[in-house]
């Protein structure tokens, strides 16, 4: 192991640059994963004839495929049908996917979690259904769902690593790069890459335990 070797400034420059693609890769992934979870578990939730089946049975198989076929499937398999996409598009695509499904069923619990007394009364006062759920219940449900919503997304921005089968080049993949120069950096620089992966996923726990908190 050399620990100065392996720390010189261009390697920790190079890490640092892996962490920014795989925090921005994450993001996207994150903000759309959000946006199309609440509309499929509000579809869900709703009970729409046909629809909410449909649903149902696409999120079921989304969530049951590993998210490493579902990488795959994006960057390999889309180009045949006339979609191609670059590298990081296509692991923004894939995570979306793959996250958006487990939200759903978190955004679905969360709504199934508000009391059936508030909608029937909230439906008595006058209230039509889209009025019951905007008012009374995603207000009260959001509050519930983000707690388990961050820890979703920590895990989200843990399984980017696995975009490194594509090449992204996010903190892995960098990690890797600067491994095969050396046999004697893989210990600091995997430590270094551990510690990075650490501060950003601590950062958001600690985030989800100050949500939980207000919830108690």
């Amino acid at each position: 192991m050399n620990f100065a070797e392996a720390y010189t400034w261009d390697h920790i420059r190079f890490l640092l640059e892996g962490l920014g693609v795989t925090i921005k890769v994450a993001f996207f992934a994150i903000i759309l994963s959000f946006i199309i979870g609440c509309l499929l578990g509000t579809i869900r939730y709703t009970k729409l004839p046909v629809v909410s089946q449909l649903t149902a049975v696409c999120v079921e198989i989304i969530r049951n495929l590993p998210l490493l076929l579902i990488i795959f499937f994006t960057y390999f398999a889309l180009p045949e049908v006339g979609l191609k996409l670059s590298i990081e598009n296509a692991a923004i695509v894939a995570l979306t996917v793959f996250e958006a499904a487990m939200i759903s069923e978190i955004v679905r619990g969360g709504l199934n979690s508000i009391d059936k007394g508030q909608i029937e009364a909230a439906r008595s006062s006058g209230m039509n259904y889209i009025q019951t759920l905007g008012y009374i219940v995603l207000p009260q449900a959001l509050r519930r769902m983000m707690p388990p919503m961050v820890s979703q997304f920590i895990s989200l921005l843990k399984d980017t690593s696995l975009a490194v089968v594509i090449s992204l080049a996010e903190l892995m993949h960098n990690a890797q790069i600067i491994n095969g120069q050396n046999v004697n950096f893989v210990i600091p620089t995997l430590l270094m890459t551990a510690l990075m992966y650490f501060i950003v996923n601590y950062t958001l726990s600690i985030v989800a335990r100050r949500l939980e908190a207000r919830q108690v």
